[in-house]
């Protein structure tokens, strides 16, 4: 979709990845929590919000953004509008079975070589990713943002 329209597009995953494997104070830190399948919060040293607007300011010349796996929390959605200074034009939604983005999941780990990718890990963040999206998508499924 990127390419095809002209954005640049940002992976929040991808840019955890890059950011672990930095010889960081945070990067062992991050490697650990997705190590264990759980989501990397918004603080304890790494603030995914400054990791998107420096990514956007790297790519100001594409017509637009394509941000994959971000807003995950109903704060980083108001927040990321505040700085911003807007909502986003739309929000997308891929519905698929469990059972469909676990498979997905575990090939991107043998393509990748990502050690995260395990199917108790891709399973708690799924699980997780849903508790904690739900009332992120319910704010864009009130502001007529939401796409299925």
């Amino acid at each position: 979709m990127a390419n095809k329209y002209g954005f640049c597009h940002m992976g929040l995953g991808q840019l955890l990845w890059q950011k672990a494997q930095q010889g960081t104070r945070q990067g062992p830190k991050i490697h650990d929590v997705m190590l264990q399948g759980l989501l990397v919060p918004t603080v304890r040293g790494c603030h995914i919000l400054d990791m998107i607007s420096d990514h956007m300011l790297s790519c100001l010349d594409s017509r637009g953004f394509l941000i994959d796996g971000f807003p995950r929390e109903l704060r980083q959605a108001k927040e990321f509008e505040h700085i911003v200074g807007q909502a986003p034009n739309f929000v997308i939604v891929f519905d698929c079975s469990m059972e469909t983005m676990v498979r997905r999941a575990l090939h991107r780990g043998q393509v990748e070589c990502r050690a995260s990718d395990c199917k108790s890990a891709i399973c708690q963040r799924l699980e997780m990713h849903y508790t904690l999206c739900e009332p992120t998508l319910a704010f864009y499924q009130q502001k007529n943002l939401l796409r299925n």
